[in-house]
């Protein structure tokens, strides 16, 4: 096995990356949000120049989960692979259950965990993020993997104030919480202790006290059980009471006498002074109210549709790790989990199974830490990397390409009359000729993993007619046709930059794997843009909320 790499993505299924990339007992904290068999499709979205959300909404994956070959495979995997215990419990569930899309869930879910246990180092914790429709068998296939005396807390998330189920006219309360699943590796897991702000009812009945300028404090006793040096004298008159002492000495009363700590009860007792703006706050507990959902932090949006808030995942890495640990997310979707760990400095792994939410995470990272550069692993290399890519799935080779120029795919559904040679779109700024005020012009892209024609220039002309410029991508090399066919198209004289560029430009696979892009105007990323994170002094501060 390889030498682990940090600060890395990798692209690819989660299964065979962590047996091939990841060590035994590698990993400190293991934050995973899979896929919850609701039998929803998930987009990834982009935005419009304008900042709106895009009609390109490109499917990401379905996890409608269905009992098929690959069910049925991974379930011998299980069976041959997973420790004994684990694999008769599976066993036993599809026994019960049947072959049917819960089960065929859970065997998925099952071989990961077995390999996600491995990776995880003895003072590691995983926290698995589900929801009530698949938390209680998930919870007895990790309490198979780490053992019930790991389980640590069935944590509450309430993800959402209110839920539209209810007003539609179905017959059960409203579903407004998440689950998240806390196991560790052993008894030695590492742990610091999160603090929450007190309730305002808390406050009102403990911190009931106000000095002169305001500042709410309570009143506890001075006096302890255990006599600690110069513990047992008079004070004001008053003396412990029997069998106790004070709890600080003599010399040190004096000093919080003349900082103002003491105060006096109705008989003359002193009692200690605590402010609530001193206070750590609550402990956390097992029920998470404070943390609002993403819809509620507009400038973290970035349209995925599973995203979390930043808030969450801080909670789980600082409480479960510490500065210089490795958080593992496989399942890392829009990288929230992955940006919480550099911003708290941490190292980390991120894995997700398409290149839509590989190039997401990537411009998320690279845009929010100016500077960081996010090494990908599993994008093609070379030629021979993005011809298998190609014939394994010519819509992940598409999107691939397209991101190397920071194109925005173009959805298959909209590809009707004049826009149906049409792969993607570069929206940049450029001024109008006639009124002189900036607009916004389009890019249109095509991209042929296959056999290519100068009629696919043609084609490409005809479309980039009713849009400023026409790119093709191709993977094999164009024909001399094909390029003179697009010369011939002429020149895009931008206004705002008085340059002219080339109408129609060809670029190949191998000139991107080169670096080489676009001849363009500044192109509008197509990607949604979390607020920087930027450093000050030892600690990372999150700019703009």
């Amino acid at each position: 096995m390889p030498e682990l790499k940090t600060n890395v993505l990798y692209y690819g299924d989660n299964l065979k990356i962590l047996r091939d990339q990841i060590p035994d007992k590698s990993i400190d904290l293991i934050y995973l949000d899979p896929p919850f068999n609701s039998k929803a499709t998930y987009n990834v979205l982009f935005k419009e120049p304008t900042g709106e959300q895009s009609a390109a909404q490109i499917k990401a994956f379905s996890d409608t989960w269905h009992w098929d070959q690959a069910a049925e495979d991974t379930f011998q995997d299980v069976i041959l692979n997973a420790p004994p215990k684990v694999a008769k419990l599976i066993d036993a569930i599809i026994e019960g259950l049947g072959r049917n899309d819960v089960t065929a869930y859970l065997v998925m879910m099952t071989i990961r965990l077995v390999e996600l246990h491995r990776v995880l180092k003895d003072t590691g914790s995983l926290y698995l993020h589900c929801d009530p429709t698949a938390s209680h068998y998930l919870k007895m296939v990790l309490d198979a993997i780490f053992g019930p005396a790991n389980f640590r807390n069935e944590i509450t998330w309430k993800r959402s104030s209110a839920h539209s189920d209810v007003v539609q006219g179905a017959k059960q309360f409203g579903r407004i919480h998440d689950i998240l699943l806390f196991y560790t590796k052993t008894l030695k897991n590492s742990w610091n202790t999160i603090y929450v702000q007190y309730g305002e009812e808390y406050i009102e009945n403990i911190y009931r006290y106000k000095d002169a300028d305001g500042r709410r404090y309570q009143t506890q006793p001075l006096h302890a059980a255990k006599a600690g040096g110069d513990t047992l004298y008079e004070w004001k008159g008053k003396r412990p009471p029997p069998g106790r002492y004070w709890a600080f000495s003599k010399e040190n009363m004096k000093r919080m006498e003349r900082e103002g700590r003491i105060v006096y009860s109705k008989t003359g007792t002193p009692r200690y002074k605590i402010y609530l703006d001193e206070a750590l706050g609550a402990s956390a507990q097992d029920l998470w109210l404070d943390i609002l959902p993403v819809h509620n932090w507009p400038k973290e949006r970035l349209g995925y549709p599973t995203q979390k808030p930043q808030a969450l995942l801080e909670r789980i890495i600082t409480a479960s790790s510490n500065e210089g640990d490795i958080v593992l997310d496989p399942f890392c979707g829009c990288g929230t989990a992955l940006v919480a760990a550099q911003k708290l400095n941490r190292k980390w792994i991120g894995i997700d199974i398409t290149h839509l939410a590989i190039a997401v995470m990537k411009s998320r990272l690279e845009e929010s830490f100016p500077g960081i550069k996010a090494e990908v692993v599993g994008e093609p290399e070379d030629l021979a990397g993005a011809r298998a890519l190609a014939r394994q799935d010519r819509y992940q080779f598409q999107w691939w390409a397209l991101s190397k120029i920071k194109a925005k795919p173009f959805p298959e559904e909209r590809r009707k009359g004049a826009d149906k040679g049409i792969d993607g779109v570069i929206d940049f700024t450029d001024r109008d000729e006639d009124s002189g005020k900036q607009v916004m012009k389009r890019a249109v892209v095509s991209v042929k993993s296959g056999h290519v024609h100068v009629k696919d220039i043609r084609e490409l002309k005809d479309i980039a007619s009713n849009n400023a410029m026409g790119v093709f991508i191709t993977l094999e090399p164009p024909t001399r046709e094909m390029k003179t066919e697009a010369v011939s198209a002429g020149k895009y004289h931008s206004p705002l930059w008085d340059k002219n560029y080339p109408k129609i430009q060809i670029l190949t696979i191998e000139e991107l794997l080169e670096g080489k892009g676009v001849d363009m105007p500044t192109a509008t990323s197509p990607y949604a843009k979390a607020p920087k994170v930027a450093k000050k002094g030892k600690q990372l501060r999150l700019e703009g909320g």
